[in-house]
């Protein structure tokens, strides 16, 4: 598993071991503590000749990638060296040692927020979010790259799975999760957007559950429902600066340039249009039904026992 260092890996880690029939294998250039010990991690780089050896032993029975970059800070050289080099070294890897089976974790955000996106955008629709947010162009060729390799691959002597869940919520520290922890939040005046978020250990089960034999494709992942963007901040009782367009995107570039926010101007696309998927073939393959209520999932992104 590449990116166990993260806390989506850390929880995939925790539920494979309490499972008892994986050995798990992690791989993350990062530090990291508290495992399970009989989880090995190797703190090597995903693109490093050492992870090649890891292959050589033979007896990799399955890949789950969780190692893709968000930090939109790194240059575009680095972004792509480790998210589309690594990605298909990783690939190549699992073709040329014979893996049986590669979940790769992408993002329902590939297909990116519009306003001319369709209700619920399926599986076949186009990935569209570097036309306006280019950071993300790497997350969408890498998505594209296990794609393309679970097509040529034909699903038989390779399975891969490649999961789109929507906005991932909990203790990661992903844009989403970091904007609902805003103690006062801002919106665009005008907007309010229908939202789907999912748990992180609904995530994490799906995960699982994707390692079972016969499972292969492109796979959305919804979560309890769709709701109004202002339906979770009031769930979250946190107070709202409402902000003209013209005014809230200064101020963000402003922050910025100036290291005061890690929200790019383009993240605000997600708070101003719509991004919702249909999760229909996740439910008939996977036999997938998120665990957590709307509630629980928008308020998993509080401290524990906190407001």
């Amino acid at each position: 598993m590449t990116g166990i260092a993260g806390r989506l890996g850390r929880l995939v880690a925790q539920r494979l071991h309490r499972m008892g029939t994986h050995h798990v294998v992690g791989i993350d250039r990062r530090p990291i503590g508290n495992l399970p010990k009989d989880v090995e991690h190797l703190q090597v780089d995903l693109r490093s000749r050492r992870t090649r050896d890891v292959f050589r032993s033979g007896d990799v029975d399955a890949v789950i990638h969780l190692g893709l970059m968000h930090d939109p800070r790194r240059t575009a050289e680095e972004l792509h060296t480790w998210n589309v080099v690594g990605t298909a070294r990783l690939l190549e890897d699992c073709a040329d040692f014979k893996v049986r089976k590669v979940v790769f974790l992408s993002s329902a955000n590939v297909y990116g927020p519009r306003a001319d996106n369709t209700q619920f955008l399926t599986e076949e629709a186009p990935l569209m979010a570097a036309v306006d947010f280019p950071a993300i162009r790497d997350l969408v060729e890498a998505d594209m790259q296990a794609t393309s390799f679970f097509w040529r691959s034909g699903g038989r002597d390779l399975e891969t799975v490649v999961l789109r869940p929507v906005h991932i919520l909990g203790s990661v520290r992903n844009a989403a999760s970091n904007y609902l922890r805003l103690k006062r939040i801002p919106v665009i005046m005008g907007y309010d957007p229908m939202v789907q978020v999912i748990h992180e250990r609904d995530v994490t089960e799906a995960i699982v559950l994707s390692l079972r034999e016969g499972i292969h494709g492109v796979l959305n992942l919804a979560g309890p429902g769709e709701v109004p963007l202002s339906v979770v901040i009031r769930e979250l009782k946190k107070p709202t600066i409402p902000l003209p367009a013209p005014m809230f995107e200064a101020m963000v570039k402003g922050m910025w340039r100036f290291h005061l926010t890690s929200f790019p101007v383009p993240e605000l696309t997600h708070i101003r249009y719509t991004c919702m998927v249909d999760g229909s073939r996740a439910r008939k393959v996977l036999g997938f039904r998120p665990q957590f209520s709307m509630k629980e999932t928008i308020r998993a992104v509080l401290p524990p026992g906190g407001e």
